[in-house]
């Protein structure tokens, strides 16, 4: 009888920890982020620029701006300068489907005229081409690449909660189950 006790108690502090660490863990994948931007292209030597093109390409249905791109703009020859002037545009459009070409003009992060950036939206998933148009004092340079938007699968936190419920349910229904049959036992035992 004993030994059964230390089992069941054992088997309950292990169904504890185990739920602290399963409500844990999801309490961190809830706010995870899909993935981190990724370079479609790096220093690559353009006219009389280094360019860089970092991307988070996440397709929507309603129509928000999120694909994300991050251009990082430096001189070609060392120890010069970025002008003030100098402007960047970037233009996506569709390859796997007929579609219009989506331009923005990209917007200076903390003021500095290396690191720009623009959001566009990407409706579909799918393939997109990608332009990117430099216009400054040093000239004009052009870049051509590719990215594939996909669409950002984490679902939004309240519908996690309702996917998760009846998973807490049954098991706070297996635990008072649990409970209630070790006090019968023990009240079985005292007789």
């Amino acid at each position: 009888m004993i030994l059964q006790e230390q089992a069941t108690k054992s088997r309950s502090k292990l169904a504890l920890c185990s739920f602290v660490i399963f409500v844990s863990s999801w309490l961190n994948v809830v706010e995870a982020h899909s993935g981190p931007p990724f370079p479609i292209v790096q220093d690559r030597i353009v006219g009389a620029y280094k360019v860089s093109i970092w991307t988070d390409p996440d397709a929507t249905d309603d129509q928000t701006a999120a694909g994300k791109f991050w251009i990082t703009v430096q001189p070609a020859v060392r120890g010069a300068a970025v002008p003030d002037g100098t402007r960047v545009q970037v233009s996506i459009a569709p390859l796997d489907r007929a579609g219009a070409e989506r331009t923005a003009h990209a917007e200076r992060l903390n003021a500095d005229v290396q690191r720009q950036f623009a959001a566009l939206v990407m409706d579909h998933e799918g393939r997109y081409g990608v332009h990117v148009q430099i216009d400054g004092p040093l000239g004009t340079a052009d870049v051509e690449s590719q990215a594939d938007a996909t669409y950002d699968l984490r679902p939004r936190p309240i519908l996690t909660l309702v996917f998760v419920a009846p998973f807490l349910l049954v098991g706070f229904v297996w635990g008072k189950l649990l409970i209630t049959r070790t006090m019968a036992a023990r009240g079985r035992g005292g007789r």
